[in-house]
């Protein structure tokens, strides 16, 4: 075997993950959706995979490389999926029985299609398309366009739509906030709810999608109930608020007359509902709408389906659930939890409420399913491997690893342990953290450390967390160590916990981050004089804070992060974030606000800073950036400002994955100009 060597920033185009894992009804086969990068594309490409709950060798049954989305039919005959192979998405279906034959397109809608659920049958699904309120009436008129005379007639049509849609835009005329998000705007289509059947010996007029929703308000992932007649979704109650999506109630629609029926109250946003198998109960995610509503752990939430008391599963766990699904009897609801630095999966009783922890390994759960013959497929990434699918039998406590798409690239590099450890901070509290010792270690010596700080605030990581594997991992073979923590303001540990930062960012997280390092360079291994800090999004926030009011660190690189409070609020894709996290809207108290931004303090950084920031990132505006490179220049500070164009506030987890590489070259280099190895 050939000597293993450090891992490179290059690296990030060998590393493959899986997603979605989707267990087929007869629990003998797993459909997965597996991520590569392709490197001379600059793109990631996407394809559905199976492979046997009994092992062997994977088998790729897509191959466009814009494939994700499986969904098993539950007679086990087909499994449906969503492609972008030509352009917009649209759902197909390939046949699991032989002969398979190629996937066939169900949907060829002008926008597209997602969101798939089977009807209980297997001869219907139900799904998401987007229109606004002139496509829905024109759809509704039934009225069709003429087919294009021939692929040139095609073309020009398509360009000629692109085309008008870009000067409807141009001016583009607000009325809302957001009216943008991600890394686009927001334009008047929202997500309706459609069905439509599967048998390709329908009729022309039968085999049509069928709209059953006609509102300027967004519809959540439709579900349908077990007899068939009705779907369960969420769509907002109060389209024409600011953040709308924030108040979302349940519904049924009845699927023969179209007719609507609100389950839920107004007092919570309710999303992400799932009834039961026997029908007997929904399972759905609520949050409270109150003046803190951005800080409160989410609830698991179960309500019978003809009407009762609604009562939340995981309080006295008081953890964020994740994912659920119900156990073939409806006996069980499974769900994900994270807590203290993982992801755990519980059973939880629907009539007693009782809890109980099935999974409880040290990865990062990234998807699950559950079987009907009782066992669990999760894809996670542990401490030494960040992206492999699992399989847990149902009489056994120990998964079983299925694939080893990552096994070619491990073998030949090197993977530093992460170490867990627990400090005090102020008033002894109890923090979190991990320390990761650089390639090369060498005891009786010492090392720079990277600081490392998430964003969220309510982010938890951990030892597996896949968002960092990559990046902390090659801190390490770089030279440095690597510390990083959960302080006060990260999930996991409970609401309190969670809500310890309200209207102070600053101060409460500084002070777990630094008690860290200090527990960390008791350690022996830190050179105190060599120390560099990091982070994202808050986590930029926190990095700016800190070397405004610390000169410690050698050099200090600031990702997307909030440095303006004030500006903040008219720039973000959620302004109501500022309101329920420091109790106040900026007219109230502008200079608490100012006072507690990073860059009212920006002229006292000593320490050379890196700005990086997105041009299209919605979340955290550009001009965040530009601000804070503009003050610590002209106040004379050391500091260079790196723009990606193109990318949003995901830049470092999905953006394209040469500035994910460039973006880490340009910190890594900024750390050994000014503290080297």
């Amino acid at each position: 075997m050939a000597e293993k060597l450090p891992i490179t920033v290059d690296d990030l185009h060998r590393i493959t993950t899986l997603e979605d894992p989707r267990i087929s009804p007869d629990g003998q086969w797993i459909a997965y959706v597996q991520v590569t990068i392709d490197r001379m594309d600059n793109a990631y490409k996407r394809s559905i995979w199976l492979i046997s709950t009994a092992g062997g060798k994977p088998l790729q049954i897509t191959r466009s490389g814009k494939d994700y989305e499986p969904r098993w039919s539950p007679d086990g005959n087909m499994l449906a999926f969503v492609s972008s192979r030509d352009k917009k998405p649209q759902i197909y279906l390939l046949r699991m029985t032989a002969p398979a034959g190629e996937a066939r397109p169900l949907t060829s809608l002008p926008n597209g299609a997602s969101n798939i659920a089977w009807s209980q049958d297997s001869s219907r699904i139900t799904f998401l398309s987007r229109l606004n309120a002139a496509e829905r009436a024109y759809e509704a008129s039934g009225e069709e366009a003429s087919k294009p005379k021939d692929k040139l007639d095609a073309k020009q049509r398509g360009e000629r739509k692109e085309q008008e849609e870009t000067e409807r835009w141009d001016p583009r005329l607000i009325w809302r906030i957001p009216y943008r998000t991600g890394t686009s705007y927001l334009d008047d289509r929202f997500s309706q709810v459609y069905v439509m059947p599967v048998d390709e010996d329908s009729s022309s007029e039968e085999a049509k999608p069928r709209r059953l929703t006609d509102f300027d308000a967004n519809h959540d992932q439709p579900q349908w109930t077990p007899d068939g007649d009705f779907l369960l979704t969420a769509r907002n109650t109060q389209p024409d608020v600011d953040q709308a999506g924030r108040y979302t109630s349940l519904f049924r629609i009845d699927v023969g007359s179209g007719e609507h029926e609100q389950l839920t109250g107004d007092g919570y946003t309710a999303f992400a509902a799932l009834p039961s198998p026997n029908g007997q109960w929904i399972a759905y995610s609520r949050l409270e709408i109150h003046d803190r509503f951005t800080e409160q752990i989410v609830r698991l939430a179960i309500m019978p389906a003809d009407g009762g008391e609604i009562r939340d599963l995981n309080m006295e766990l008081n953890r964020n659930t994740g994912d659920y699904r119900w156990s073939a009897d409806s006996k069980a609801l499974f769900f994900s939890m994270e807590n203290e630095g993982r992801t755990q999966l519980y059973r939880v009783n629907p009539a007693s409420g009782e809890t109980t922890l099935l999974v409880d390994a040290v990865q990062d759960i990234g998807g699950f399913d559950y079987g009907a013959d009782g066992r669990f497929a999760y894809a996670a990434s542990t401490v030494q491997n960040p992206s492999e699918l699992y399989l847990q039998p149902a009489d056994s406590d120990e998964a079983v690893q299925l694939t080893q798409v990552n096994k070619a690239f491990l073998e030949s590099v090197i993977v530093q342990d992460i170490h867990e450890f627990g400090y005090e901070s102020e008033n002894g509290l109890h923090i979190q953290g991990w320390y990761i010792l650089p390639v090369g270690y060498q005891g009786g010596q010492q090392y720079p450390l990277v600081v490392n700080i998430h964003g969220g605030p309510h982010t938890m990581w951990g030892a597996p967390t896949q968002s960092i594997w990559h990046e902390n991992q090659s801190f390490a073979a770089a030279g440095y160590g690597v510390f990083y923590c959960n302080p006060r303001g990260s999930g996991g540990y409970g609401q309190d916990f969670q809500m310890a930062l309200h209207g102070d960012w600053g101060n409460p997280a500084q002070a777990d981050v630094m008690a860290g390092l200090e527990a960390v360079i008791e350690k022996g291994f830190v050179d105190v004089d060599r120390l560099v800090v990091t982070g994202g999004s808050y986590g930029g926030y926190l990095t700016s804070w800190i070397v405004g009011h610390d000169d410690r660190f050698k050099a200090a690189a600031s990702q997307r992060g909030v440095y303006n409070l004030l500006s903040f609020f008219g720039t973000t894709d959620i302004p109501l974030f500022l309101k329920e996290q420091w109790g106040l809207e900026p007219w109230d108290n502008p200079m608490q606000l100012w006072e507690n931004s990073p860059i009212a303090h920006a002229h006292k950084i000593k320490t050379p800073l890196l700005i990086l920031h997105s041009e299209n990132d919605f979340r955290v505006a550009v001009s965040e950036g530009e601000q804070m490179f503009a003050y610590v220049r002209r106040s004379g500070g050391t500091t260079k400002f790196v723009r990606f164009p193109r990318e949003g506030h995901e830049l470092s987890r999905s953006g394209e994955p040469a500035h994910r590489a460039s973006r880490l070259n340009h910190i890594i280099d900024w750390f050994k100009t000014y503290c080297p190895v």
